[in-house]
């Protein structure tokens, strides 16, 4: 079963069993306006909740993106490398960032289902 939350911060992490996909929500790259770069990190790199995962650079501005969970990147999406734009075109979809194996202890208490999250950004 897919499940896709949020963070406060504009991430999502598409939960499918120990593992999620995650990028930023379709909200935020309407606020970062036209993507024109994305920094990705190694294969294989861990991180903790709220640690820099990622730089997602606009026409506007660079944003930095966190982990929204404890997690060990397993993919990074390749083509943004070439089409930085799909973030914009197809964030929840094409766009997104990494794919990683959650931690044992992952905690998800703090991230939004999408009816939080829209009120969240309301």
């Amino acid at each position: 079963m897919t499940k896709t939350l949020f963070s406060k911060d504009h991430e999502y992490a598409r939960l499918e069993g120990d593992s999620a996909t995650i990028g930023i929500s379709d909200y935020a790259q309407e606020q970062l306006g036209d993507i024109v770069f994305v920094e990705l990190p190694a294969v294989g790199t861990s991180f903790k909740k709220g640690d820099e995962i990622a730089v997602v650079e606009s026409v506007k501005a660079a944003s930095e993106i966190y982990a929204p969970l404890d997690c060990t990147v397993t993919k990074v999406n390749e083509a943004l490398n070439d089409d930085p734009g799909k973030v914009n075109s197809d964030a929840m979809g094409e766009g997104w960032l990494i794919k990683v194996s959650l931690s044992a202890d992952a905690d998800t208490a703090h991230l939004m289902d999408e009816t939080a999250y829209a009120a969240h950004i309301a």
